[in-house]
């Protein structure tokens, strides 16, 4: 058995051995608003609920390893003493991960996530519309655990609202946990869905994501594309260009045939398989190929 002692890790090592072998752990998707009322939205995977009465949930998010830095939302939760905490499910996985892009500050990830902030009833964070279940909370306390590269700050968040989607709800008015399909991270690219397993989502930390705000209309309004499959077409850092999409189609009679059809709905589905298949870049260059008529 290999033994360790965290002294003698990397903090990075370190940091990757706990999220991998302390797992699944639920995501909170933190909502929040800077003194100056600026919105933020970022997950945070060290997260639970640890008292029912009083309602209390707690999430932290650390010092970043690489620089020490801190992040937005401890900054925001500091300031303002509220959070709203919206339960990440399948559905919205992708547009979650984007959200974890490390935009500059100021930058809304509700836009750039493509997802709807609507105004809470008690705290003025705003929630996620898409998300299953939010919940409206006071900070309590903040605990900073250190001062070095990947330290916790345990946020003590105390609900004073919950807001649930009646869709995930069973005949008896309870929480119906298939219906919820919540997710949960684990170590490296790796989310497990609480009804069918594993499955990875790559992280959004190298780059920045052009944004489902960076989408062109015409896609954002089919209907072959879900919040999932934006999430993914925003998480890239760079459009290919048009001799990279003409290469691709020459040398892919598949979709030359698709595009000499004019079928748009053909090529918005040839697009989502390349996305089902985690193939962004192509999915990209079947768009893109239609856009400056290719054939």
């Amino acid at each position: 058995m290999l033994s360790i002692e965290p002294k003698d890790v990397s903090p990075l090592k370190l940091q990757a051995y706990l999220q991998s072998a302390v797992a699944p752990r639920p995501i909170a998707f933190a909502s929040t608003l800077s003194a100056s009322g600026k919105p933020n939205l970022s997950p945070f995977s060290f997260f639970n609920v640890f008292s029912s009465n009083p309602p209390i949930l707690i999430f932290s998010p650390a010092r970043r390893v690489r620089d020490n830095t801190i992040k937005h939302t401890l900054i925001n939760a500091e300031a303002t003493k509220e959070v709203v905490i919206n339960i990440v499910n399948y559905d919205i996985v992708q547009q979650a991960s984007l959200s974890s892009t490390e935009y500059a500050d100021g930058v809304n990830e509700f836009l750039k996530s493509g997802l709807t902030q609507i105004p809470s009833d008690i705290v003025k964070p705003y929630r996620v519309k898409e998300s299953p279940v939010q919940f409206e909370c006071k900070v309590n306390q903040i605990i900073a655990l250190g001062t070095q590269g990947g330290a916790g700050n345990l946020i003590i968040c105390e609900v004073l609202k919950i807001h649930i989607d009646e869709k995930i709800l069973d005949a008896n008015g309870n929480i119906d946990q298939h219906k919820i399909d919540l997710v949960s991270r684990l170590g490296n690219n790796w989310y497990s869905r609480s009804n069918q397993g594993l499955f990875e989502v790559p992280k959004p930390i190298a780059n920045l994501g052009i944004g489902v705000d960076a989408i062109p209309e015409f896609i954002k309004k089919s209907n072959v594309f879900n919040g999932n499959d934006l999430g993914m077409l925003g998480n890239i850092e760079a459009l290919p260009t048009q001799e990279e999409v003409a290469i691709f189609v020459k040398e892919n009679f598949a979709v030359k045939g698709i595009l000499s059809g004019d079928d748009e709905v053909k090529i918005y589905q040839k697009a989502k398989e390349y996305l089902n298949n985690q193939d962004v870049l192509s999915a990209w260059k079947v768009l893109l190929a239609n856009t400056i008529s290719i054939k």
